[in-house]
């Protein structure tokens, strides 16, 4: 399928063939008709991306503090390399489309294949033939609704929402500070709620329009004067600041405008410098409105569709698109004398020459069209590879996010042994853009096109926690070898699943050469610190001990939002179980064993954190203690990992796979390398063992066993008892 797609590295704005998302459950796939684009918001993203490093760095000094954390912590190359392949990501523009309903996933009941809808969202309602969208972000549309209207949809919502946090009575007056598409869409919607409106903007044009829809309103310069005019001195009741300019002139005049305690809502992006005398004599209140209405930013209500009961909340975003839709419907919102330009999807960079001002002409709603698709197009695109018969991995890859791409894909491309075939993203982008950048054959927004691919012999997980276990169960029923991104699973079910997959002897099948063989695919998980250099330089350093070790892993993990899906039981697991089994594992690395029992405490959450401030003191069978503090309480700016290891008249020290200090008999030796955490190590170790047909790089026993180990800890941490592993 077709898509708008911008660069923020080199700012350019490019139309992508790109594979057809694919729905998971709580999703429909929606067939695109027409798509608005933003003025506001998109217009502001690509000036960004249009703009020099230095210029991105002065219009984000939010992202420069935190890249220069992450340099003090990881140091400048690693650093840099993050940064570039984060801007090096394709962004997919557009938030608000309609179309129809081509396929629905589980848990989709109220909608059906074939019914028109508007769609909402930032990464789902993109400017794209196809949409992927969660129930949440979808809206019925009535047959007097077309799908040019409905594109406004989210639009009109902003507006909605901006005005309902006013709370507006029935007759009072509200100004609308930017005639804009933002604000002509906010003054019909006050008028069609019993309110006297009065409209102010700088272009004639604009305030010309307005007065065509019938409202009342004038050039700024007027905009006083017309004021007291308009509410007989008293002042307006509500003022809602649609403009968009970088000036503190909306918030100003809003102030001279308003009447004592009135309410403004700024629903626009514009400067915030408040002139505290007026708003102080005046007692004014003043809000800045956040986007749709309740449930943004959401993951619960956007991406996994729980609502909000309507006792509690009656106005929540997808009940706003519903309010937008039926002021449609009804003629009391009319949004097409709003649109100024169409372009078909093909010709959508134009609409940004627009937008941008470089084409040098007015405008104000923009739509892209995308014509009649009478068939499905593939959720597969493919591209010229590097075709390596002789190799001993041909790769299927399943996930495509940016620990892949800066991290993982580039190690695995610098292994000659392994052939890369194909990756697999849930929306299709991001695999496209993988594919091209790292030389797949192909990418495609099917797990399964992968998993039956029979050109594939490896297959690689790095998918949201959730779906590692089934995915690694599928992958290894089909006789694949397998690597999962750490966790394994994130419960017994799933650990299970996988464990019984891995005793099932698989069915003959024909390789390549055409010989037939009983395949059974090894499994390894990305437990990469055991693989990296001074990792190993470790472990040399306590080869033929005779006595238990004491370990002490601290790990200054920082915080992460409480919403965060790694938070999440469902999806992530939690940190512990998602994360923390890499220092777990690298206990029984070094102790050469799973562990056998387990004790942890936290510290209180206090409402900041959610179980990721604790220490975990697992006991092995040789008697070896290993403790591990996972800590989300610190400064981000001090190194993450740092490793202490007592054993027999010996001393080392792991300072974040950078330095190994070791003591011995008195003698003290340092090596110090550029940091390496094993991640192109785990692999050659992987392709070694498929391509010899020897053991799993790290033995069963102790993927599992460390699996089982963090699962332990967190019913230890709950139940405040010690807990046997086995």
């Amino acid at each position: 399928m077709k898509q708008l797609l911008q660069n923020m590295k080199t700012g350019k704005t490019t139309i992508e063939e790109v594979p057809v998302p694919t729905q998971r459950p709580g999703q429909a796939l929606v067939r695109v008709a027409a798509s608005l684009v933003s003025a506001g918001t998109e217009r502001m993203l690509v000036e960004c991306a249009e703009k020099s490093l230095v210029g991105k760095a002065r219009s984000r000094p939010d992202l420069v503090r935190q890249v220069m954390d992450k340099m003090k912590r990881e140091g400048v190359l690693p650093t840099v390399q993050a940064a570039f392949n984060r801007l090096d990501q394709p962004m997919a523009l557009g938030y608000s489309s309609a179309g129809t309903i081509i396929s629905l996933g589980d848990g989709m009941e109220g909608f059906k294949v074939g019914q028109r809808v508007a769609c909402a969202g930032g990464g789902y309602a993109v400017h794209a033939e196809y949409n992927v969208v969660p129930r949440n972000l979808l809206t019925a549309l009535p047959d007097s609704v077309d799908f040019e209207s409905a594109a406004f949809t989210t639009l009109g919502a902003i507006a909605l929402h901006g005005f309902r946090l006013a709370e507006p009575q029935i007759g009072e007056t509200v100004a609308v500070i930017g005639m804009g598409l933002l604000g002509l869409l906010a003054s019909q919607i006050a008028a069609a709620s019993g309110c006297r409106v009065f409209g102010i903007d700088t272009n004639p044009e604009r305030v010309a329009l307005g007065s065509s829809l019938g409202l009342s309103a004038c050039l700024r310069e007027q905009a006083v004067d017309s004021a007291q005019a308009f509410t007989a001195n008293r002042g307006f009741d509500v003022v809602l600041i649609c403009a968009d300019t970088s000036s503190n002139d909306p918030v100003e005049l809003a102030a001279v405008i308003a009447r004592d305690r009135a309410r403004i809502v700024a629903t626009g992006a514009v400067g915030l410098s408040f002139p505290r005398k007026i708003y102080y004599e005046k007692e004014l209140s003043f809000v800045n409105s956040r986007s749709y209405g309740p449930g943004r930013y959401d993951p619960s209500y956007e991406e996994n569709g729980r609502d909000y009961p309507i006792g509690y909340v009656r106005w929540t975003e997808g009940r706003n698109f519903q309010a937008v839709v039926d002021l449609m419907a009804s003629g009391r919102l009319k949004v097409a004398p709003l649109i100024s330009h169409r372009y078909p999807i093909e010709k959508a960079a134009e609409a940004y020459e627009v937008i941008t001002g470089k084409s040098k002409e007015p405008f104000l709603g923009i739509l892209l069209t995308y014509g009649e698709k009478e068939e499905l197009k593939s959720n597969k695109v493919e591209f010229p590879a590097v075709h390596r018969p002789s190799s001993a991995v041909k790769l299927g890859v399943l996930g495509a996010g940016l620990f892949a791409n800066a991290t993982l894909l580039p190690a695995i491309k610098k292994i000659p042994d392994i052939e890369l075939v194909g990756i697999a993203s849930a929306g299709g982008l991001h695999a496209q853009h993988s594919a091209k950048k790292f030389g797949f054959a192909y990418a495609t927004s099917s797990d399964d096109e992968i998993i039956n691919d029979p050109h594939i012999n490896t297959v690689a997980i790095l998918t949201r926690h959730d779906s590692h276990s089934e995915l690694a169960v599928k992958a290894l029923q089909a006789g694949k070898h397998v690597f999962v991104e750490k966790p394994l699973a994130i419960d017994e079910i799933g650990l299970d699943k996988v464990i019984a997959a891995l005793t099932i002897d698989h069915e003959p099948q024909t390789e390549t050469n055409g010989s037939s063989s009983t395949v059974h695919g090894l499994l390894t998980v990305g437990f990469n610190r055991r693989f990296a250099p001074l990792a190993i330089k470790l472990s040399t350093f306590l080869t033929n001990r005779t006595e238990p070790l004491h370990v002490h892993y601290r790990v200054n993990a920082g915080t992460i939002p409480l919403t965060h899906w790694t938070h999440d039981p469902a999806q992530g697991g939690g940190r512990v179980i998602g994360e923390g089994c890499h220092f777990v594992d690298f206990l029984a690395f070094l102790a050469g064993a799973a562990p056998v029992s387990v004790s942890a405490h936290a510290l209180p959450d206090g409402g900041k954190y959610r179980e990721d401030n604790l220490s975990m003191t697992f006991t092995f069978p040789d008697g070896s203690i290993g403790v591990v503090d996972y800590l989300a309480n610190g400064d981000k700016s001090f190194p993450k990992e740092r490793i202490e290891v007592f054993c027999g008249g010996r001393v080392a020290v792991l300072d974040d796979f950078r330095a190994l200090e070791m003591v011995h008999d008195g003698r003290r030796t340092v090596t110090k390398k550029a940091q390496d955490k094993g991640w192109c190590s785990e692999w050659v170790a992987f392709v070694r063992a498929i391509r010899e047909g020897s053991q799993p790089p790290i033995p069963y026993e102790q993927l599992i066993g460390v699996t089982k180990a963090t699962f332990a800890a967190m019913e230890s941490l709950r139940g405040g008892q010690n807990v046997n592993i086995y």
